[in-house]
C-alpha cells in the first residue's frame, strides 16, 4: 500500500464519506462498545447532515488509489470527528489524517486541539499524546486534548 494522498472534501464526497463514516462505526465500534449503541450512533447521521457537515466543517480525506480510505474533520481547535474505512483500519491512514489536521491546527496558532473520543477510539488518542479531560459524556464520549505548541 503506498502513501495516502490527503484532500480537501468536496461536496460531491458526501454520499461516500457517509458510508465509509457508517462503516466505520458499524464495523469497528463494537469493539469499545454494544452493537446496539454502534448501530445508533451510526444512525445519527443522514445523508443530507453529511451535506452539512461539508458545508460548515473543514473535512479532509485520505485516500489511496482514488479510493477514500478515511476522513477527518475539524472546526477551529475541536476535532469534529476522524473515521477510517474498516478495510484500511489499523494501516496507519487515521494516524496520517490525524497528524494533517493536528498540522493544520498548528499552523494556525492553535495551542492545543480538543476532541471527544468514542471508547473504541480512545486508545488510538492516547497512544498519539492525547489525555482524558474529563469523564466519560452521558453520551458515552470521552473529553480529550493535546498540546500542539510548546
Amino acid at each position: 500500500m503506498g502513501a495516502a494522498v490527503h484532500r480537501p472534501a468536496r461536496l460531491d464526497d458526501a454520499t461516500r464519506l457517509f458510508e465509509v463514516r457508517r462503516r466505520s462505526i458499524l464495523e469497528l465500534a463494537p469493539s469499545g462498545m454494544s452493537v446496539e449503541n454502534a448501530e445508533a450512533w451510526a444512525t445519527r447521521l443522514t445523508r443530507s447532515g453529511m451535506q452539512r457537515k461539508l458545508r460548515e466543517l473543514e473535512i479532509w480525506i485520505a485516500e489511496l488509489d482514488g479510493v477514500i480510505a478515511g476522513w477527518g474533520a475539524i472546526h477551529g481547535d475541536f476535532l469534529e470527528g476522524l473515521y477510517t474505512a474498516p478495510e484500511y483500519a489499523g494501516q496507519g491512514v487515521g494516524a496520517g489524517l490525524l497528524n494533517r489536521l493536528e498540522t493544520l491546527m498548528r499552523g494556525r496558532g492553535f495551542g492545543a486541539v480538543r476532541a471527544e473520543a468514542s471508547s473504541n477510539a480512545k486508545s488510538f488518542y492516547l497512544r498519539r499524546g492525547y489525555r482524558a479531560t474529563g469523564p466519560q459524556t452521558p453520551a458515552g464520549a470521552w473529553p480529550i486534548t493535546k498540546q500542539l505548541l510548546t
